[in-house]
């Protein structure tokens, strides 16, 4: 049956990538201030393609106007559980940086490069891949649901499981938004970071003054800013905020020369934090300041500048409540408050951390499908960023076990220029599923 599945999908391999290239093609980016015009064409065109995979009853959900996402319902064994796959099909705005069309799929080294190639159409068209090797009859019930706003933060999503809930209830969730640790180690994301921000406003005049006549006796809001911002972490770079959770992770081989040139770092940048690097990655708090609003240099005038901000963002460990964060975060600027400044702190987005369990019937499946893709036992490694669906549908359906894969890899860029996929992953990817969603149905 596995040697099938997958020659299956080895056949059809080249219809799966000129899907995913077809997708990549269409600029769906879900950021504010885009034209939502190509979300909906993304949307379609998913619909169309599951349609075309033989999957029927597909339709798009659209609650309180979202941006539209793609649902199907595919009945499978009464006495079987029911299986929801889950990917996204909007993506990051293209940025600078690219060597070639962010839009227009490009293949070198056995590698396609796209926005969204990666993150997250690659999940997808794995999907489709998986289903058209297993059937119609499947296995296993399917529901299918991708997600149109991932890449904003879900906004709409309470609204979608309170219209949707009973439509999106499964035995076993499948999030197919993570990635492998290297290129040909499948891996299991089994923690995710979560996520505080905020707006820092510092006020220091009613009304800008001339720095000549005031400078050295009053200060400027931008040198109040800088200097509360610098408070943020101690000279080794360690979060400096007060009742924050920190843990530990397998340190797995990951080495200081593979981090520098994943994010291309300078050669005398320093490391910052403590503790082994996928603890630093996955297990700690990690903090950044991702703008300032000041006078642009080609705007400035010889006046001391009366108020300053910065958004700031916090990524939480695993067992950290947001809220309480917030709080520690907040309480921290406003009580270091420079020369008697005066602060104020507005909450912005949140994003609860995750921990997954990993025993179950699901896991069980899927690292069989993992051994036989990739003929290696699966590592089990964390996230850094936050995935708010799967917090969202943990609550909702907290009996439900969720597995987090995905096919992107150390290489992919994700939310960067030059975002990649390596295609032969893809294919053992879809392989793996395909096992897995088998395995389910025959315990």
């Amino acid at each position: 049956m596995h040697e099938q599945l997958a020659a299956s999908i080895a056949d059809r391999f080249p219809v799966t990538r000129s899907r995913l290239e077809d997708l990549v093609r269409i600029p769906s980016v879900s950021a504010p201030g885009f034209d939502p015009a190509p979300l909906r064409r993304s949307a379609e065109a998913v619909a169309g393609m599951y349609e075309a995979s033989g999957l029927t009853g597909v339709r798009l959900l659209e609650p309180g106007g979202a941006p539209p996402a793609v649902f199907a319902d595919l009945p499978g064994p009464a006495d079987g559980p029911t299986v929801l796959l889950y990917a996204h099909h909007d993506v990051q705005p293209a940025g600078e940086g690219w060597t070639t069309d962010p839009f227009e799929p490009v293949e070198r080294d056995g590698r396609l490069y796209a926005r969204g190639s990666s993150d997250d159409k690659s999940g997808v068209v794995l999907h489709a891949a998986a289903l058209e090797a297993l059937g119609p009859p499947y296995p296993v019930a399917i529901k299918i649901f991708i997600e149109g706003e991932e890449e904003c933060g879900s906004p709409h999503l309470e609204l979608l499981l309170e219209q949707h809930g009973t439509d999106l209830a499964a035995d076993v969730i499948v999030v197919a938004d993570t990635g492998n640790f290297r290129t040909g180690l499948p891996s299991f994301t089994t923690s995710l970071r979560g996520l505080v921000d905020c707006v820092v406003e510092v006020r220091t005049k009613r009304h800008a003054v001339h720095s000549g006549s005031y400078g050295g006796v009053f200060p400027d809001a931008l040198t109040v800013l800088a200097r509360l911002l610098a408070t943020l972490h101690d000279d080794a770079g360690r979060v400096a905020v007060a009742r924050l959770v920190a843990g530990d992770a397998d340190p797995l081989d990951l080495s200081e020369e593979q981090l520098r040139a994943e994010v291309a770092a300078h050669d005398t940048l320093e490391l910052i934090g403590h503790g082994s690097l996928t603890s630093r990655l996955w297990q700690q708090p990690a903090l950044s300041v991702l703008a300032i609003d000041a006078p642009r240099i080609a705007e400035a005038v010889n006046a001391l500048v009366p108020v300053a901000r910065a958004k700031i963002s916090l990524r939480l460990a695993p067992g950290q409540d947001p809220e309480d964060a917030f709080e520690a975060l907040r309480d921290h600027l406003v009580s270091r408050a420079p020369w008697g400044a005066e602060v104020r702190v507005t909450r912005g987005s949140i994003g609860h951390p995750f921990a997954l369990e990993t025993g179950g019937p699901g896991y069980r499946a899927f690292r069989e499908g993992f051994r036989h893709a990739w003929n290696r036992e699966p590592v089990e490694v964390g996230v850094g960023g936050s995935i708010p669906f799967v917090a969202a549908l943990a609550g909702a359906y907290p009996d439900a076990e969720m597995v987090l894969m995905g096919v992107g890899d150390h290489r992919s860029r994700a939310h960067g220029p030059d975002e990649s996929l390596d295609l032969s992953e893809l294919q053992r990817g879809a392989v793996a599923e395909a096992i897995a969603l088998a395995e389910l149905g025959n315990p």
